[in-house]
């Protein structure tokens, strides 16, 4: 498959991308990418997130693929039961943030993770009925190495961890994130035709 067979969903995380990071790229530069909107980036609501992304997959003209980070992430994992499964041809889960391991998380961004592990917690570890591909870093202060491949073998997706990518975001320097880029095509290339 290519870009241009499927309807690219990108589902931010807390406080949505801002326009350096690379699904904000993404969006301006893939012609069937579009982001999932929030109506509240800064107080998550589950219920209300993964609705939005249930709303859009049943929006979309061609087979959907979900592209995930960090709370992004556990949002599409909590919709993956919800959407109509013949429409979704993948997820590529990037830098998910481990609801389960909260008190590791940095303290320095000002949010409420407690808010945010009451809505989303506990992480989804049943395995995806759809392909994924999951891509974590070495040294995301969200997600251990450990974690990672923890969370990728129950999901059933293919995971490789980059080497010193922080949480795989413009404040960890990976705004363009061509690497990334790169992966999403050949995950698309070896996707079964729908």
């Amino acid at each position: 498959m290519r870009t241009s067979d499927v309807d690219i969903l990108i589902v931010p995380g807390w406080g949505d991308s801002g326009p350096d990071h690379w699904q904000s790229r993404w969006v301006r530069n893939l012609k069937t990418a579009r982001r999932v909107e929030q109506e509240d980036w800064f107080r998550p609501d589950r219920e209300v997130w993964v609705a939005r992304v249930v709303e859009e997959v049943g929006h979309a003209a061609r087979p959907v693929v979900l592209v995930g980070h960090s709370l992004g992430v556990a949002t599409i994992l909590h919709a993956a039961g919800r959407v109509d499964g013949t429409r979704v041809a993948g997820l590529f889960l990037v830098a998910p943030s481990d609801l389960d391991a909260l008190d590791l998380w940095p303290c320095d961004e000002g949010q409420d993770w407690e808010l945010i592990a009451a809505s989303f917690a506990p992480m989804p570890m049943a395995r995806l009925p759809f392909p994924a591909r999951l891509v974590a870093s070495s040294n995301d202060d969200f997600c251990s190495v450990e974690r990672a491949q923890t969370l990728g073998a129950a999901w059933g997706a293919e995971t490789s961890i980059v080497a010193d990518m922080g949480h795989i975001n413009a404040a960890s320097g990976q705004g363009p994130w061509p690497e990334g880029l790169l992966t999403f095509g050949q995950f698309l290339r070896a996707m079964p035709p729908c």
